[in-house]
């Protein structure tokens, strides 16, 4: 599993940050991609990235602000005029549909797949295929706002193969159904459980992404434990009273919430025009020394999400 950031800025796109969009692939699914947010020129980032559009088959869109969705009518065109005839859902509050089909109606855009527009409301649990499920939280923003929680579910124990073999069980289709956790019997008329020669299960791997939100107390516990919790960071230390009256967190609110949540990782994004690079040490500072465990991402950063 892999996040690729694709757009870390906020508002306007700047010389270093184009605006929101990031990529979800599942690297042990033949790279299926789901995609968080569309702002302005995304598919033009998307030609220097890993992520093939072919292959995308979510999109969630987090709130109705244009620097995360007015790059949605152009990539989904461009989707199609790539060949891809694969079924794609988009996620997203209401007004979402009626952006779409507009936009698309409008500049006479045909698409040559099936697209089905899906408004999502507070609480809403999706389940999708393979078993992954997505947590649908409201956030606080000048607009109706969500954050996305995706949960893998957890993945089965090693088989025991060693101790398999010293008990006289040769290797093939006795380990695979084993693996599988099922019953087999053995010529010499043994039975054997595949619960008794498996180890214990392993978690599924947790991302949350959060669209634009204040600091409130509702995102602890939907982020918490997380292996990776992505937060906007609008605005720097200090800018607290600005942050609150446009709808936006500070580097250090973002860093107590990933404390409070109890994650593993936070990736700070969603970073404010008014700061360069030149600021990206001071900003990653102020969140560290809250969260130590925090990074700052930049446009096209290819971040791991390893297994617990």
């Amino acid at each position: 599993m892999e996040l690729t950031f694709l757009g870390t800025g906020a508002g306007v796109p700047s010389k270093e940050r184009n605006v929101s969009a990031v990529a979800l692939r599942f690297t042990d699914a033949g790279g299926e991609t789901w995609l968080f947010d569309c702002g302005e020129a995304t598919q033009h980032q998307v030609l220097s990235s890993p992520v093939k559009l072919t292959r995308v088959t979510r999109i969630w869109i987090t709130h109705l602000h244009g620097d995360h969705i007015f790059g949605l009518p152009g990539l989904l065109g461009s989707r199609s005029f790539q060949g891809a005839e694969t079924p794609l859902i988009l996620y997203g509050p209401a007004g979402l549909k009626e952006y779409v089909e507009v936009s698309l109606k409008t500049s006479g855009t045909y698409l040559r797949y099936p697209l089905t527009v899906e408004e999502v409301t507070d609480g809403r649990v999706l389940e999708e295929h393979n078993g992954v499920r997505v947590r649908v939280q409201a956030l606080d923003h000048t607009l109706p706002c969500y954050g996305y929680r995706v949960e893998e579910p957890d993945r089965p124990g090693r088989l025991q193969v060693e101790r398999l073999k010293r008990e006289g069980v040769a290797p093939g289709p006795h380990f695979r159904d084993l693996k599988a956790g099922k019953e087999v019997i053995l010529p010499d008329g043994r039975r054997l459980y595949g619960s008794d020669y498996l180890e214990p299960n392993k978690p599924g791997r947790q991302v949350v992404i959060l669209g634009d939100t204040r600091a409130v107390p509702e995102i602890t516990d939907f982020a918490r434990g997380a292996d990776v919790l992505v937060h906007e960071a609008t605005f720097g230390e200090g800018e607290e009273e600005m942050a609150t009256r446009h709808g936006h967190s500070t580097t250090v609110q973002a860093a107590e919430m990933a404390k409070r949540a109890g994650v593993k990782r936070l990736i700070l994004t969603h970073i404010s025009a008014r700061y360069r690079l030149a600021n990206e040490k001071e900003l990653l500072a102020q969140a560290r020394r809250v969260f130590p465990h925090t990074e700052l991402a930049r446009d096209h950063e290819v971040v791991v999400v390893s297994s617990p």
